[in-house]
Order: C-alpha cells, then sequence, then structure tokens
C-alpha cells in the first residue's frame, strides 16, 4: 500500500480502458476533468480496449507494463483509473507500477471530500469514504498476514486488522446515527413545508449543467459558482417567488454523473430526498454539450436509483447562449402543457419564462380574472393580497375597488368558501369588465 501525503501538484496519469467495445474520448475528457477538479496535476493519458476485465489487474498485464513505462518517462507519482477496481486489483496494479492507484470511485470520494461544507455533507462524505475503505484495508497489511502463526511467528497482522475493522466499523455506526438525526430534521423541515402548501422544486442535472448559475440567477444571487466539477455538494434552499400563486421552494442539489458511486448514493440519501421528495425536477441540460442525450440519460438512471424516477420533470435547456439554434421559449405538449424551456442562466435570457412555465407546471386550473371588493370586504382583499395572487388593482370613486386576480382554482374557492362570497365572482376577462370605472 503506497500512503503519502497528497499535494496539489501531484503529478497523475490518467488511465481509461474501454470494456466491450472501443474508448470513447467524452468519457477521458470527462475523468480528465474529474483528475483536474481533485488537484491533480495531469501529464499524461493511457487508453485501450478489453472485452472483458483482467482479473488481476483490470487492465491486462501489457498494458500495466505499459502504465508502468509511461509513468517512470512522465515521472508521475499517481495513476487514476476511470474503473471501478476490485481492492485485488488495485493492490495488483500498486505493486506492479510501484505507485498508488486511485480508482474511479476512490477518485469521486475525494473530490467530495474537498468540497464538502456543511456538517451533514462532512458526515455523509466520511461514511461513503470509509465504507468504501472497508473493503481495502486488507491492503495496508499485507505483509502481516503472511504470518500464519507459529512459535517465534505469531505477528500483529490479524489483531490489527481487526481493531482497525473495528474502529471503522464503530465510527459508521456513529455517522449513521448522527446521519438519522439530520434526516429527522430535514424530514421535520420537509413535512413543515408541505403543512404550508410550499411547492418543492428541486434542480438536478448532470454535474457542470449549470445548476448553481440557474439557481443564482432565480433565488440566491450569492451562491457558489464554479465552472468545474461537483462545485456544489451541500444542497441549499431558498423562496423562489413565482409569478402567480404561492412562491415555491427551490432546492439547489449536488449534481449526478456517470456511473455515481453506490457509496455515496447511500451515504447522501437524506440530501437526495430532496429530490426524491419534490414536487416539481427541473432537469437542467447544457445545451451547447453535444453528448446530452446520453447524460440525460445517466440523470435519469440516477434518478431512478434514488426513487425520484416518478417525478415530474421540465427540461431547462440552458446555455443557449453558446448553442447555435432557437433562443429562449417554452416547448409545449400536445395537451399545451409546457415540457421544455430554452433559456440562459448566464445572461438571464428566457428566465421569465422559465418561471412562467414552473408556476403553469404546479398550479392546477389556473383561474385569471377580475373581481369587484366592496369597502366592507377588506379582510378579502387581505387574504388575496396574503395568497400573492393580486395582479393589479384598480379604485372605484364609490369606495370599491377592481382587481386582477390570478389564483389556482383550489386556492380561490377555499377563499370564496371562508368569505361566503359566490365561485363566480370572480369575472373572467382579457380586461376588466365593462362599466367597471
Amino acid at each position: 500500500m503506497f500512503e503519502r501525503p497528497r499535494s496539489e501538484t501531484e503529478r497523475a496519469i490518467v488511465v481509461h480502458i474501454g470494456i466491450g467495445r472501443t474508448w470513447s474520448e467524452e468519457a477521458v475528457q470527462e475523468f480528465r476533468e474529474l483528475a483536474l477538479a481533485s488537484g491533480a496535476n495531469v501529464v499524461g493519458e493511457i487508453v485501450g480496449s478489453r472485452m472483458k476485465p483482467d482479473p488481476k489487474f483490470f487492465v491486462g498485464t501489457g498494458k500495466a507494463e505499459e502504465i508502468r513505462e509511461y509513468l517512470e518517462a512522465r515521472e508521475a507519482d499517481l495513476v487514476l483509473v476511470d474503473h471501478a477496481l476490485s481492492p485485488g486489483q488495485e493492490r495488483n496494479l500498486e505493486r506492479a507500477l510501484g505507485c498508488r492507484v486511485l480508482d474511479r470511485t476512490g477518485l469521486i470520494l475525494d473530490i467530495f471530500a474537498q468540497r464538502a461544507r456543511s456538517f451533514a455533507g462532512k458526515l455523509q462524505v466520511e461514511l461513503a469514504q470509509l465504507t468504501h475503505l472497508s473493503t481495502r484495508l486488507v491492503r495496508g497489511w499485507t505483509h502481516l498476514e503472511r504470518q500464519k502463526g507459529g512459535i517465534g511467528l505469531r505477528g500483529p497482522g490479524e489483531t490489527q486488522l481487526e481493531m482497525d475493522r473495528r474502529l471503522i466499523n464503530g465510527r459508521i455506526k456513529q455517522i449513521r446515527k448522527r446521519l438519522e438525526r439530520v434526516h429527522r430534521q430535514r424530514e421535520q423541515g420537509r413535512q413543515a413545508r408541505q403543512a404550508a402548501e410550499s411547492p418543492q422544486i428541486a434542480l438536478v442535472g448532470y454535474t457542470n449543467a449549470g445548476k448553481s448559475t440557474l439557481f443564482r440567477r432565480l433565488a440566491e444571487p450569492d451562491a457558489h459558482v464554479a465552472d468545474s466539477l461537483f462545485a456544489t455538494l451541500d444542497p441549499t434552499l431558498r423562496k423562489l417567488p413565482l409569478p402567480f400563486g404561492h412562491p415555491a421552494v427551490l432546492a439547489d442539489t449536488v449534481g449526478f454523473i456517470r456511473e455515481l458511486p453506490h457509496e455515496l448514493v447511500e451515504a447522501f440519501r437524506s440530501t437526495l430526498e430532496e429530490t426524491r421528495d419534490a414536487t416539481l425536477l427541473l432537469h437542467v441540460i447544457d445545451a451547447a454539450d453535444e453528448t446530452r442525450e446520453r447524460r440525460v440519460a445517466d440523470v435519469e438512471q440516477v434518478l431512478a436509483e434514488i426513487g425520484a424516477a416518478d417525478v415530474p420533470i421540465l427540461e431547462v435547456y440552458n446555455k443557449i447562449d453558446l448553442a447555435a439554434g432557437n433562443g429562449p421559449a417554452i416547448e409545449r405538449d400536445a395537451a399545451g402543457q409546457p415540457i421544455r424551456v430554452r433559456v440562459s442562466a448566464h445572461t438571464g435570457e428566457g428566465i421569465e419564462r422559465l418561471l412562467e412555465a414552473v408556476a403553469e407546471r404546479l398550479s392546477g386550473e389556473q383561474l385569471h380574472g377580475w373581481l369587484r371588493i366592496e369597502p366592507d370586504q377588506g379582510r378579502l382583499r387581505a387574504r388575496l393580497y396574503a395568497e400573492g395572487a393580486v395582479v393589479t388593482e384598480q379604485p372605484e370613486q364609490d369606495g370599491s375597488l377592481w382587481l386582477e386576480v390570478a389564483i389556482d382554482r383550489t386556492d380561490w374557492d377555499r377563499i370564496a368558501a371562508g368569505e361566503s362570497i359566490a365561485p363566480d365572482a370572480l369575472v373572467f376577462s382579457s380586461g376588466r369588465v365593462a362599466g367597471a370605472g
């Protein structure tokens, strides 16, 4: 086992092997970006193809020798493999190459460890790391495990290994208890928002699709934004004002990626539940990405893994300022329901249309009309304002008011019943009714 302090200038070689198919430049580029996001200095790449993984080295004996020679020529001290390696394969490669080897799961866990800021986020990353480490602990004590016992040969290998395992398992149990408390607190918050009838909207999408930029444009000017994979790790909740009806709660969540490690999906269960329990998902897609269809499929696969496949989705094609084609627009299905909005979170193009589409998707039957308020109906006026339903107000000479109202039918029926007025008191018209004012 080759352990040494990590530094921002570690010279790394990335290795990608196409299993059952030719290697993909898209996959290599993504893994290179992951390596850069971890702080590594990528000094070279090794690619290749195999029908199936080699049981001993994953990459095969000949490719392992090629990597070793390339490693020495580039004076690198770290090999990053774009695949999930078994503990044995990782151990065998380290022996053959004489340097540290990190697989895709380990690299993503390392990036998450750097990006976690909140208490819950750090606990979730530590849980994922310990779960991953527990399967690889044996490799640090290989030289001691060869001591099978006997007089003068009873070494501490097995005892030390078991002690480490007990310590790790104890820490895992402790973290899970703490995360369970976090989960209960978040569940209480979700229930409180649901009781307040606040729709829950979650931003999802492939990492670096522009979710945080869109979040900042919509609800949080100070949200952290960076042109880097997994720039956002800890979920952020903010109120989102909508053109009609109640404001919603908007959540910016961690980005998804191809082959997201199972340890992370399990550890971030409470965070990902913001997605699973949402009223509506805004699936942010990089419109300028030529591989966007494949990445959409990857996101849909992760949504299925976390139990969010049935949550309604509104696609948001972002970065239209970088993509050739149409400008901002709302695209609808055959029934007239918004299914896709084209925007640029960077320039602000199409943001108003996105809010309109969100409000339309969240509403049941949206009512838009004029209501006459008599001087003694001040409480009705106050309730409509409290609902955020009043668009404009026009006074009359007799002291009455005409209110332009946009409201969900369910909310209108509730208010009308509470104020003992006829539901048809709301006059549906493109303009104020004849004779008003």
